[in-house]
């Protein structure tokens, strides 16, 4: 395996056997090396191989800034939130994830501090990955002495929600506030709260989230079964209405038209999470 392009000291890029360009990582791998010299394998850490080559180009430019350190942490905590998801995330969070982690570090430092103000629904909507973000926190202090505050786990809970969902971080912060503004429609059409502690809550906010992630993609959930609609509407009617007033929110937020068949299981989500009313 020869050297193609030397990154910096601890870091290079190569070809694999499918003549996929991947980039090495390991601790004076590049020192003293020219493009076409053979690879020290000892001194291999870490491989990164990207399905799309404008995110390899991304990274490569990002690694020749980004000191070693910063990158191994990056590294650890997509890691570990691989683990504890068991699923794959998007390629795009080693650039993503590596870039904040740099500019936190340097706000950190000049204690410059960031209002994280989706923090209260992050932790509500995105509760395993905020979980695995304050582990990241910790992770970040032992490898760098750094002590970060929980503004700064939102925002790495939303990097991880991005990787999982393939898109950026504006469209997870509008999907973030799209869930809290359906939440109090249905607060409001119903003028009371809704118990958070309870397992109908728990589904709803999951179905909520795949639901809005499928709106802003414009993919449209439908079948053929029109008597189950119908049916749905007529039994349910106070939760049927709330969910016009929904489908009305989401037609004008984001030109998304429900269709019946969404509208009705978004209706049976309403009603059971009202029964659980307090």
């Amino acid at each position: 395996m020869k050297i193609s392009k030397v990154i910096n000291n601890n870091v290079i890029t190569t070809f694999d056997e499918h003549n996929n360009e991947i980039v090495i990582m390991g601790c004076g791998i590049g020192f003293r090396k020219n493009p076409k010299d053979e690879v020290d394998e000892t001194k291999i850490e870490k491989i990164f191989s990207m399905s799309n080559s404008n995110t390899t180009k991304q990274f490569q430019t990002l690694l020749e800034k980004i000191p070693l350190e910063i990158i191994r942490t990056a590294n650890e905590i997509i890691a570990y939130a691989k683990c504890s998801l068991t699923k794959e995330l998007s390629d795009s969070i080693y650039v993503a994830l590596t870039d904040h982690l740099n500019f936190a570090v340097e706000r950190c430092k000049k204690q410059i501090n960031f209002k994280n103000a989706l923090l209260w629904e992050i932790k509500r909507f995105y509760n395993h990955e905020y979980l695995i973000a304050k582990e990241a926190i910790a992770i970040i202090d032992r490898n760098l002495g750094i002590q970060m505050n929980e503004d700064e786990v939102g925002f790495i809970a939303l990097h991880i929600v991005n990787a999982e969902l393939n898109t950026d971080m504006e469209h997870s912060l509008a999907m973030t506030k799209m869930i809290q503004d359906i939440l109090n429609i249905i607060k409001y059409h119903y003028q009371v709260q809704v118990d958070e502690n309870t397992l109908h809550y728990e589904r709803f906010i999951t179905h909520l989230k795949f639901f809005v992630e499928r709106a802003f993609r414009n993919n449209y959930y439908q079948t053929e079964d029109i008597e189950f609609c119908k049916m749905i509407q007529k039994q349910y009617t106070q939760a049927y209405q709330c969910s016009i007033k929904i489908a009305e929110y989401m037609k004008s937020k984001i030109n998304y038209e429900l269709t019946e068949e969404e509208l009705s299981y978004l209706t049976i989500h309403i009603k059971r999470i009202t029964t659980d009313m307090k």
